[in-house]
């Protein structure tokens, strides 16, 4: 199989992509190749100056409008800007995330990182889901593995805080939501599609703000080992674009562990595959964010 890269990404001229957390790393190098291929790309950034940074850079199919997915009257703010503008959503992708962070609170009380990188993401996709045309793609991590779901205590009020474990908790939920979400489409026969990535080990600044040793370390070995943030974007971008992905797909790189390359389909773990606790967890999102989603 050839090697593909943001080379081979169609004309994407006429279709719009929302992509969360499109002011820096990941987000950024998706959102360039997007504009690149001729799409139309709305930057949703909680920093709204340095999406307009990035926005600078791309020319007039962009725009920045601001997300901030730790507050949920931001998330309904952001889509009631869309519906106003009658904004038609081809492909969500929900990139934006926080990493091993310290024990903190989302504005509504959620922890801050299953707040942020799933509960945020699933209000978005729930309000917005009307508007999308075409998929979702769901940025979850290799780290997934590490993570257990504790639907009794999911915002860690009750456990000692780990600020990995819930770092893993809360990729393991995206990957459990990824695969529900397209169980349910599927049962309702919709032709959109939700497909779930990991970008490997990739030389951004997520990893620097776990405020630790471990992240000072990180700091210093991340740019030798880790890839290139735009070799990091490749999975979401083939997620978002190429024509035949397998709806409820995951892909990540080809090489060295998963860490780095080239997109391809990988395979995630076992508790990423078990339904009943996917559709427990689609419950409680439900009820924790106030939202209905293809309910049963």
């Amino acid at each position: 199989m050839v090697a593909w890269t943001a080379q081979d990404i169609p004309d994407q001229t006429g279709r719009t992509f929302v992509v969360t957390g499109a002011n820096s790393g990941l987000g950024a190098e998706t959102t360039r190749a997007l504009a690149a291929a001729g799409a139309r790309v709305v930057l949703a950034c909680r920093d709204v100056a340095k999406g307009e940074k990035v926005a600078a850079e791309l020319g007039d199919g962009v725009q920045v409008r601001r997300l901030d997915l730790a507050d949920l009257d931001s998330v309904r703010e952001f889509v009631d800007g869309l519906a106003a503008s009658h904004e038609v959503v081809d492909v969500l992708i929900n990139n934006a995330g926080v990493m091993a962070v310290p024990l903190r609170r989302t504005a509504d009380g959620f922890e801050m990182q299953i707040g942020t990188n799933h509960l945020g993401h699933f209000a978005l996709t729930a309000l917005l889901l009307g508007r999308i045309t075409d998929r979702v793609v769901t940025v979850s991590s290799a780290m997934h593995r590490i993570g257990r779901i504790d639907l009794d205590d999911l915002n860690w009020e009750h456990r000692r805080y780990d600020r990995w474990l819930a770092y893993g908790q809360s990729k393991l939920a995206n990957l459990l939501f990824a695969y529900e979400l397209q169980r349910r489409l599927t049962g309702r026969e919709s032709p959109v599609r939700s497909l779930v990535v990991h970008p490997g080990y990739s030389s951004t600044n997520l990893q620097f703000r776990s405020e630790t040793l471990y992240g000072k370390l990180m700091e210093l070995s991340t740019p030798i080992i880790g890839q290139s943030p735009a070799m990091g974007a490749l999975p979401s971008l083939y997620a978002a674009t190429v024509p035949g992905v397998e709806p409820g797909g995951f892909y990540g790189p080809d090489s060295f562990f998963e860490m780095r390359g080239h997109p391809k389909r990988v395979q995630s773990s076992a508790r990423s595959k078990d339904e009943d606790v996917a559709s427990r967890l689609w419950t409680l999102s439900e009820k924790l964010c106030g939202v209905e989603m293809l309910s049963e």
